[in-house]
């Protein structure tokens, strides 16, 4: 069975299924196959439609899955209004992709005729999904799958559950077009192993074995995986903005996106202030449930057991928590918003992800050395730079091994119609979103036409 409680009242049981297993995850995979064929044969005004109509079905329904939302995953509740209506334009956006031009037509080197490219769907999209945007990141994956004429076969996460059999619901597409099979990592693997395209998002773990395995068949596979992000601050940066922004990509729901910042690089003279107006600005966030606009449970009690692990390992190693620091007592998986200075280079705070609120804060003399600290990890998704001055922003921009480079603003944002990926580790493959992302869910294909009689 698939079980989500949820994580602000863990008596709570949100929804309860049977998983599938390996063979039904064949099975729904064949469903999918068979349903395809007709759902590219719609064309891109029925396709188009359709996923016009799946965004009004959802944007009807927003009040309801703002609730589920909260509910399931303990987003806060400005957070998963956003979301909504962040999933409600993803569809709306992507229905205008069947319209775009599936190819080019060029000029033969010689003689007469016509050379084409067409893009056309590989046929089932086998989806892995994170439980941190339940709506959002199956929508930016299905979406545009749907779009070029795929099927889609989406496994979310379990503590996703309930969100995602919700949203293929009202999303309403014909039989086996978009099927949710719920399950873990039986099913995961069973989905990976037969889809015709593999995106997927998630731990790096997890991540290099979707990779290894899709690559092993010969299947196309994105993943986005773990990052390590960090914030660089300027001595000439507005140091109250800078604060503001870090705090809410270090605690803005509870630190669970994989755009929050982990590090804080503090900048020369940058330091000392930066230190108390963050400490400050993090010190004034509680965290007392769900419906708070900004930080909220952790999602599990692994999670939450993992984050005090490590935090207190480090204040015994010598680091000095400036901020937070400690478990909530009260029901739900809460943990105050955390900021620490002085932890040992070789603690796993700061070499690894954790998915919490918590951050480490770091000095460097200059923007070299800066650079050079904001580098050195395996895996960096989105980095932000705040300074005054715009010369000093775009070299820090074209140095920083990020995926995404935000500056005077806070790590943890992503624009959808963007190409979307991290560097080094935390991401494999073609980018997810935007443009970009309908290449990936279809395959290129070289048309040659000659004259009748023609001979070449």
């Amino acid at each position: 069975m698939i079980t989500s409680y949820n994580p602000a009242d863990p008596a709570d049981l949100v929804v309860e299924v049977e998983s599938p297993g390996a063979a039904g995850v064949t099975a729904a995979i064949e469903k999918a196959r068979a349903a395809q064929a007709g759902w590219r044969a719609l064309g891109a005004a029925g396709r188009s439609a359709a996923l016009t109509r799946a965004a009004a079905a959802i944007e009807a329904h927003a009040d309801e899955l703002t609730e589920l939302i909260v509910r399931e995953v303990g987003k806060p509740v400005a957070e998963a209004r956003g979301e909504v209506g962040r999933t409600v334009s993803i569809w709306r956006y992507y229905a205008q992709a069947p319209f775009a031009p599936s190819g080019e037509v060029h000029e033969p080197a010689a003689g007469e005729g016509l050379l084409l490219t067409r893009r056309r769907p590989y046929g089932v999209a086998g989806l892995v999904t994170p439980w941190n945007f339940p709506l959002a990141i199956p929508t930016w994956k299905a979406a545009p799958a749907l779009a070029v004429g795929n099927a889609v076969v989406l496994k979310p996460a379990p503590e996703a559950t309930a969100c995602a059999l919700r949203l293929a619901e009202l999303a309403d597409l014909p039989e086996g077009v978009l099927t949710i099979v719920p399950g873990g990592a039986e099913e995961g693997a069973a989905l990976v192993a037969g889809a015709d395209v593999i995106s997927f998002t998630g731990s790096t773990g997890v991540g290099r074995a979707v990779v290894a395995a899709a690559t092993g068949r010969g299947v196309p596979v994105q993943a986005e995986m773990g990052g390590l992000n960090a914030a660089i601050v300027l001595p000439d940066a507005d140091i109250a903005q800078a604060a503001a922004h870090l705090a809410a990509a270090i605690a803005g729901y509870a630190g669970q996106k994989c755009t929050a910042t982990s590090r804080v690089i503090a900048v020369g003279d940058a330091y000392e202030p930066l230190a108390a107006a963050l400490a400050e600005a993090l010190t004034a966030i509680a965290a007392p449930g769900p419906i708070t606009e900004v930080c909220g449970p952790v999602i599990n009690e692994p999670a939450l057991e993992r984050l005090t692990t490590a935090i207190d390992s480090a204040v015994g190693a010598g680091a000095t928590a400036l901020a937070g620091g400690h478990r909530i007592d009260r029901d739900g998986w809460f943990i105050e918003p955390t900021l620490l200075e002085q932890v040992p280079a070789e603690h796993p705070l700061r070499t690894e992800e954790f998915f919490g609120p918590v951050a480490v804060l770091l000095p460097a003399a200059d923007l070299e050395e800066a650079i050079a600290v904001a580098n050195d990890t395996a895996q960096s998704l989105s980095t932000s730079v705040h300074s005054r001055d715009l010369d000093t922003a775009l070299a820090a921009a074209d140095r920083l091994d990020a995926g995404m480079v935000r500056v005077n603003a806070p790590s943890s944002g992503v624009d959808f119609h963007l190409p979307f990926s991290g560097a080094k580790g935390a991401g494999y493959g073609a980018r997810e979103q935007g443009q970009a992302v309908l290449d990936f869910f279809t395959a290129q294909r070289t048309v040659t036409l000659l004259p009748a009689g023609t001979a070449r």
